[in-house]
């Protein structure tokens, strides 16, 4: 369940000037919507929203007029000058509902010496339950060598939790410096 509760305010007022006032307010314009339901129009506390949707695949609870709805975060409109969020869009989830998101992928270890490590994929989709969304996907790159990979297939995924993406796409690739087989070929 989500631990991230935010408490919203329906909006009755909506156009560029209407949200430019709720910013002024330190809020957020929103929107909820999802499951053939209307869409709700709300306004959201800038500070504990900005904070709470830091982490990818946040999962939160909106509590509206004492009701409370358990949604995901599906769009970010950010000023693209001073990075301030502007709206939000929210997609309404169930418990026990199956979402496709996109997690980031993480490479821990060091690969074998004089290796250089191409990361050709940095988030995978996956499908997995609303309420248990993996943060991230850990691949070790331990000890691999020039002219090995990772593919989507071999990443190793938490219970419940199944792959979107194809599974021979290529995640990351291993392969020699460009300076070290220019200099082998200058002594030959």
């Amino acid at each position: 369940m989500s631990d991230l509760t935010l408490n919203g305010e329906l909006r009755n007022e909506f156009g560029k000037g209407a949200a430019r006032r709720i910013r002024r307010a330190k809020q957020i314009p929103a929107v909820i919507y999802g499951h053939g339901a209307a869409p709700l129009h709300l306004v959201l506390p800038e500070r504990e929203t900005v904070r709470a949707i830091r982490a990818s695949n946040a999962l939160l609870t909106i509590t509206i007029d004492g009701e409370a709805h358990l949604a995901l975060v599906k769009d970010i409109q950010r000023d693209p000058v001073l990075q301030i969020v502007e709206h939000i869009d929210l997609l309404t989830v169930k418990k026990g509902e199956k979402v496709i998101v996109d997690v980031p992928v993480h490479l821990v270890g060091e690969p074998a010496p004089a290796t250089v490590v191409n990361q050709e994929e940095v988030v995978v989709s996956l499908s997995a339950d609303a309420t248990d969304l993996p943060a991230f996907i850990e691949v070790s790159i331990e000890g691999l060598a020039a002219g090995q990979h990772v593919l989507a297939g071999d990443l190793v995924l938490p219970a419940g939790v199944v792959l979107v993406n194809e599974p021979d796409l290529l995640i990351v690739h291993f392969a020699e410096p460009v300076v070290v087989a220019e200099a082998e070929e200058a002594a030959e």
